[in-house]
Order: C-alpha cells, then sequence, then structure tokens
C-alpha cells in the first residue's frame, strides 16, 4: 500500500503532529515503509504458535497480596515541604 502526500498531511494532523510542507513526501514513504513491513507480517504462518510474553521463558514471582502501610511512612514524609501529623499537609483549595 502506498500512502500520498494528503493521506500523510492527514495522519499528522489526527497524531497532532506538525509537519513541514516540504517534509510530507518523506513522510509519506517512512509510511509506506511501515505499511508495507505489516503486510510482510501478514504473511508469516504462526498457526499452532504460542503467544509469548518475553523472548526468554520466565516465570513471574507470585507475592502474598496483601495490605500494607508499607513500613516507612517516616522516610517517605521526610520527602513532603509539609507533613503534620503522620500526613502530607497541602493547601486549601476549596472555601
Amino acid at each position: 500500500m502506498s500512502i500520498d502526500k494528503d493521506t500523510a498531511r492527514r495522519v499528522a494532523h489526527l497524531a497532532r503532529i506538525e509537519v513541514a510542507e516540504t517534509d510530507l513526501e518523506h513522510l509519506a514513504g517512512e509510511l509506506s515503509g511501515i505499511l508495507g513491513f505489516m503486510e510482510q507480517l501478514r504473511e508469516v504462518d504462526v498457526e499452532g504458535i504460542e503467544p509469548m510474553t518475553s523472548v526468554t521463558p520466565m516465570e513471574l514471582p507470585w507475592r502474598e497480596d496483601v495490605v500494607t502501610d508499607g513500613g516507612n511512612a517516616e522516610r517517605v514524609l521526610a520527602n513532603a515541604p509539609d507533613a503534620r501529623d503522620g500526613f502530607f499537609t497541602v493547601p486549601k483549595v476549596v472555601e
């Protein structure tokens, strides 16, 4: 599939990317190349191939799902510009 300058202009507009008029021809070529590569990928026979989440087989570590306070409130609050009674203090925004 080939992309023309008008289509490249439309894609740039939809992506909210400012592209100079002189660069539209190059962008159209780049987009055409991407679509060509996608067409090549469609031709690959993947029947019976299991999807994978990583190129190396690995098991994700499991942990017990328990609610905690993190155990380090003092360290976290030490970074706050203002903290009182164990909480962040923020400016009042509602009258």
